[in-house]
């Protein structure tokens, strides 16, 4: 009670300031100046949520497992040409934006696991069904392509409160975007010219995803959509200042303003990243299970899944868990995971109602996170076509 009674003591000491009193004063005076433009502003934030609103609920989605055959020889470059093809920055013009609530389209990429069996999914709006297939048809000529029903929706946020646990995981950069993460051509270097000792980087995720047992899931999702003519804007920025950090840095040290080898390697490797096209991006991870089957070293599996693609001196992943500490734990928690799950569910990300900080990866860095394995990984439970199939449709509308 004398904590209470000594802090209410502060505040009326605080607020008898002379010029807390004067400030005050005239800013209630003033109401006739903020009040309208304070309105105005929620006015306008409402109705471009409004809008927005609208705009996504009228959207229809295509849900579309791809397998590929048993014999694929692939490399991740193949699935970045399919990336690329997805590049789109129209954001409409100022009526569409403003009136019509129009928005840049996304897509999600998504990998689960249900009892260790493993299936690859693509997310998008249904207009575009067609272009999508298109693309990977492209790529993995010999691939399978159908529509399925959305396996985030056998669930909701009610039953975690029944016989189903959650635990979820949201990823984001450790340093600015322009920064690259380890991608698949450094992992090709790592291997060999003979296809048996090649180095995939998905390898051991998939391995730790086929050894989830009955009642086990996991499910991981990349939302992506592409990132405007600004990334390279800030890219240029974080460039310029790195390289007049390491000269003045190295000036001090040896009197010469020249990078080292090091400082060169990185700043080339920017360079690079930057060369090709950017994608907005957000990648979140859950592991949902019966109650009677939920196994807590299963998170392990989540939070050591991106470790693979960081490196100390260029950029790597960090993560955000649904885990929380101390005070009202057990709601705190709960609340969390329903958000992750209906976040998931609603593939929300870039737009209300679950809008995130979202980062920019290029083609190459998110063809490193999804592609479809060549014949290195061999995990039994990968989905995969026993027989070639034939050629795809030479209808195929685009």
């Amino acid at each position: 009670m004398s904590i209470l009674l000594r802090l209410f003591q502060l505040i009326k000491v605080f607020l008898n300031q002379p010029s807390i009193k004067f400030t005050i004063t005239y800013f209630f005076k003033g109401w006739f100046i903020w009040a309208p433009l304070l309105a105005a502003y929620l006015f306008w934030e409402s109705w471009i949520n409004y809008i927005h609103s609208v705009f996504i609920n009228n959207l229809s989605w295509t849900l579309l497992e791809i397998r590929i055959p048993r014999e694929i020889a692939k490399s991740p470059l193949a699935m970045e040409l399919a990336l690329t093809a997805l590049h789109n920055t129209r954001d409409g013009n100022m009526l569409e934006r403003y009136w019509e609530g129009f928005l840049r389209m996304w897509y999600s990429l998504e990998i689960i696991s249900i009892g260790g069996q493993i299936h690859f999914f693509i997310y998008v709006q249904s207009f575009s069904r067609n272009f999508v297939e298109s693309q990977i048809y492209a790529q993995y000529p010999g691939a399978e392509i159908t529509e399925v029903e959305d396996y985030s929706q056998i669930i909701s946020p009610n039953d975690l409160e029944g016989e189903w646990d959650l635990w979820g995981v949201e990823f984001s950069l450790t340093k600015e975007d322009a920064y690259p993460i380890r991608t698949y051509t450094e992992f090709a270097e790592l291997g060999r010219t003979k296809e048996e000792e090649k180095v995939d980087s998905l390898t051991s995720f998939l391995e730790s995803l086929g050894s989830l047992k009955e009642g086990e899931q996991i499910w991981f999702q990349i939302l992506i959509r592409a990132a405007d003519k600004s990334w390279k804007e800030r890219a240029e920025a974080v460039i310029e200042e790195f390289r007049q950090q390491k000269a003045t840095a190295n000036e001090e040290e040896t009197g010469r303003s020249m990078l080292s080898p090091g400082q060169r390697e990185v700043l080339l490797a920017i360079e690079r990243n930057v060369g090709k096209l950017g994608f907005e991006t957000g990648i979140r991870m859950i592991y949902l299970a019966k109650k009677d089957a939920f196994t807590s070293t299963r998170k392990s599996i989540l939070s050591s899944a991106m470790k693979q693609y960081s490196t100390q001196n260029m950029n790597g992943f960090k993560s955000k868990t649904t885990s929380v500490d101390y005070l009202f734990k057990k709601t705190r928690e709960s609340r969390k995971k329903t958000e992750i799950l209906r976040a998931y569910q609603q593939r929300s990300y870039f737009y209300i109602p679950y809008r995130r900080q979202s980062f920019v990866l290029n083609s190459e860095e998110l063809a490193t996170i999804y592609h479809f394995p060549g014949r290195v990984a061999e995990t039994p439970t990968l989905g995969r076509i026993e027989a070639k199939r034939g050629e795809p449709p030479v209808n195929l509308p685009i």
